[in-house]
């Protein structure tokens, strides 16, 4: 006798559109891209990231049915799809769903001029291609200027994570990280560096675990002045030798 699919946890309503098709209506009415590694919170309404944990939930219970895996009669996986897809919401693509973190920034009132560098910080993502995971660190080089605001040592690490927390390729997160610290700060110069193992060279295709992947952004001061990238280098090569 044939395994019949377990029943979705969402009760289909043929009147109502699911969630997604909702929030991504919304989205394209707005001429607004909805990539990996978008934030889409704006256009998610009350109530409905529940909504559609709820959908992805049972999306994830077909994958596991057309993977030939009894969730009906395995206790390993009988809660597989609605773990997953609570993962998914809540914590490893929390980026795309929430708001930015709140950060609070005070004015350069000592007028700083010197160098900061915060981290390493660390991070986790995962890979758009194969949503695999991307585990590393991030530094970041920091000239305040006059004029330029600052935030605490922590709001770093929230913002890295928020803009992390999404499917995504290091060499746009470290650009996206770079933007979203300009926006906030506005320094004289900014340095970002990622260093990162990804888990889709570990567990698939080479299955190579020992390679690292780094990439840096300069912007101002940090690009025109040798001086200041190679101080700035120089220290994370330092505290990476430790």
């Amino acid at each position: 006798m044939l395994a019949s699919i377990p029943a979705s946890p969402i009760e289909k309503d043929a009147d109502q559109p699911q969630a997604s098709d909702r929030i991504r209506s919304r989205l394209i009415e707005a001429g607004r891209r909805y990539h990996a590694n978008d934030n889409i919170s704006a256009f998610i309404e009350d109530g409905e990231l529940g909504q559609l944990q709820l959908e992805v939930e049972g999306k994830l219970q077909e994958v596991l049915h057309s993977l030939v895996i009894d969730t009906e009669n395995d206790h390993n996986t009988m809660n597989t799809a609605r773990r997953v897809a609570k993962m998914f919401i809540k914590e490893v693509f929390r980026g795309r769903y929430d708001g930015a973190p709140v950060v609070t920034a005070f004015p350069n009132v000592s007028r700083l001029n010197e160098l900061m560098i915060v981290g390493p910080i660390k991070v986790r993502s995962a890979c758009s291609h194969h949503l695999c995971p991307i585990l590393g660190k991030v530094w970041i080089g920091v000239l305040p200027s006059p004029s330029s605001d600052l935030i605490g040592l922590s709001k770093y690490a929230r913002v890295c994570d928020w803009i992390m927390s999404r499917p995504q390729i290091q060499e746009e997160a470290v650009i996206m990280l770079a933007n979203e610290l300009e926006r906030l700060i506005n320094p004289d110069g900014l340095a970002v560096v990622i260093e990162a193992s990804h888990f889709c060279m570990h567990w698939r295709g080479v299955k190579d675990d020992g390679s690292l992947m780094k990439n840096s952004v300069m912007r101002g001061a940090f690009l025109k002045d040798v001086a200041l990238r190679r101080e700035f280098l120089s220290l994370l090569h330092t505290e990476n030798q430790k």
